[in-house]
Parts: structure tokens; C-alpha cells; sequence
């Protein structure tokens, strides 16, 4: 299968996985490789990625978890259609389907509480927020379009089963609304864990664990430290990159 002029094609070869991604638009950072760690999916079932982007979480969730069947839900066309050809051109076609749509319609194409785990990066920024990039397909994933955070959060909570999980990753400046919207849809905060680019600095990310239809305490995660003080990869980051 040959890409096209205007994609690249990366190894990541801690999962044995070939992601295309488009040369000058959208493609996938730290981010989804930090949810799939932190999702801990390997006892799960059924999966299902809101917002799948190239579909890189349905793939590397799908050799974490090998028993696992996935769906990754993607509204842009484009970034659907490189979603389904990763899917083929890594052999998984038979665990991993993509569905081009936007997650607001998925209460009727999925029943309720029919996933083990549901995982989201969302967009971060809000409509009108931050630099607009002049890249195709960027800055609609970096900015909510018809879903919001909260819409995110519903939709994960109509999927998920009451036994399940429901992992995020999201930028600290949403981290109040995040708390908020979970309060309101009384998902249960499990797990908060902050990211760090380095020991210093402020935190860039956190991540969240979230369940439905049953309480308990947050636990407070230790951080995690991207770099240490001579700025490469810490031993945590290069573990779960493969470094």
C-alpha cells in the first residue's frame, strides 16, 4: 500500500505499528501515546476512541490489549479515511473499526453502557482561542467544533459500562471545567495524574480516570516527569515511547 506525497509514514516500533499522518496538517504528538499508558487496557473488551484523529490510540490500544476489539470514531472525512487505511495497512482490519461521524450521533448507532473503556483527547482549545494554524485539519482538531468538553464527557458516559473506564487527556486550563462537567454527569473522578515537560516547569497536561454509576475517592497520581535535567527523555517517558 504507497502513501501519498502529501503524508509521511512513522514507525513506532515499541508496538510494531506504521502510522501514515498527513506531511502538513494534523499529526499525532505525545499525547495519545501518554492515554494509551495510562488507560491500562489490557483487561478490556471493547474499546472506543472519540475523536481518533489517524486512529493512533485504536492501534497501539489494540496491541496492548490484544484481546480487545476497538472502534475509533473520527468526524473529519480525511482523517477517517487515513484512520481506515492504518487500520489496513497494519493488519487489523478484523479489530479495529472506524467510523466516520460526529460523536454526537452515536447514541443511535451504539447501545448504552456497551464499551469496557472509552478513551478522548479532545480538541483543547476553545472556538476563537489561541493561534489559528494555517495547516488544513489542525486547527479543527486543536478547537472544539459542534462538541464541546462537556459533550465529550456525555457521550463517554452513555458508551462506557458501569464496570468500565473512561480515560482523558485534556490541557490543564480545562482541568476546572473537566471536574466540573464530570460533578454535573456525576462520573465518579477516579484517577488525576498532572503532566510535566520537565521538574520546574508548570504542567501541560492531566490525565483522568473516570467511571460511572459508582463513587469513590480521586487518588492524586505522582506526576509525570517528561525530561530530566540534561533534557532528554525520562526513564518513564522512554518506557512508554519505546525509546
Amino acid at each position: 500500500m504507497e502513501r501519498a506525497t502529501d503524508e509521511t509514514t512513522d514507525e513506532l516500533r515499541a508496538y510494531d505499528l506504521r502510522i501514515h499522518q498527513p506531511k502538513d496538517g494534523y499529526r499525532f504528538s505525545l499525547d495519545p501515546l501518554l492515554l494509551c499508558d495510562f488507560a491500562e487496557a489490557a483487561s478490556a473488551g471493547r474499546i472506543m476512541d472519540l475523536g481518533t484523529g489517524c486512529g493512533i490510540i485504536p492501534l497501539v490500544l489494540a496491541r496492548k490489549a490484544p484481546g480487545a476489539s476497538l472502534v475509533g470514531v473520527e468526524f473529519q472525512e480525511a482523517a477517517a479515511g487515513l484512520a481506515m487505511r492504518n487500520v489496513a495497512h497494519n493488519g487489523l482490519r478484523e479489530r479495529i473499526g472506524i467510523v466516520c461521524d460526529d460523536i454526537l450521533s452515536l447514541r443511535g448507532r451504539f447501545p448504552v453502557s456497551s464499551f469496557d473503556l472509552v478513551t478522548a483527547n479532545p480538541p483543547y482549545r476553545k472556538p476563537g482561542s489561541g493561534r489559528i494554524s494555517p495547516r488544513a485539519g489542525r486547527d479543527l482538531a486543536r478547537h472544539e467544533s459542534s462538541a464541546g468538553l462537556y459533550d465529550f464527557l456525555s457521550v463517554a458516559k452513555y458508551l462506557v459500562k458501569p464496570s468500565g473506564a473512561i480515560c482523558f487527556i485534556s490541557h490543564p486550563s480545562r482541568l476546572a471545567e473537566f471536574v466540573c462537567g464530570a460533578g454535573e454527569l456525576k462520573l465518579a473522578l477516579l484517577g488525576l495524574r498532572m503532566v510535566h515537560d520537565c521538574a520546574a516547569a508548570p504542567a501541560t497536561m492531566f490525565l483522568a480516570r473516570l467511571a460511572k454509576g459508582r463513587k469513590g475517592d480521586t487518588v492524586v497520581l505522582p506526576p509525570l516527569i517528561l525530561r530530566d535535567e540534561q533534557g532528554g527523555y525520562s526513564p518513564e517517558a522512554q518506557r512508554i515511547l519505546g525509546a
